[in-house]
């Protein structure tokens, strides 16, 4: 994650980070700490949908509008790899084919 060309922070510019879905807090830290490291201060978080039900931490105070329990399974303990199902990954960072 990088601030990219033509985007520029001030040092210690208040923002606030918005995803459209957040799972893992995964990406939504990763931006923060892209955001931090060009010396901007990140005071909160918010998302649309947040697919962890309220436990994704980001490291700073998080408000999403809908909040969702949608399970997650490492591949050893997943029950549809145990039954042969395969991994389907749709969104933003995947190609369709």
């Amino acid at each position: 994650m990088t601030v990219r060309r033509g985007f520029s922070v001030s040092e210690s510019e208040r923002v606030l980070v918005v995803e459209d879905v957040i799972t893992t807090g995964g990406s939504t830290r990763e931006c923060i700490a892209a955001l931090e490291a060009n010396g901007a201060t990140v005071v909160a978080a918010a998302s649309i949908i947040d697919r962890s039900n309220g436990v994704a931490d980001v490291g700073v105070p998080r408000i999403s509008l809908v909040s969702l329990n949608v399970p997650s399974y490492s591949p050893e303990v997943c029950p549809m790899c145990a039954d042969g199902i395969e991994a389907v990954k749709p969104g933003s960072r995947t190609v369709a084919k």
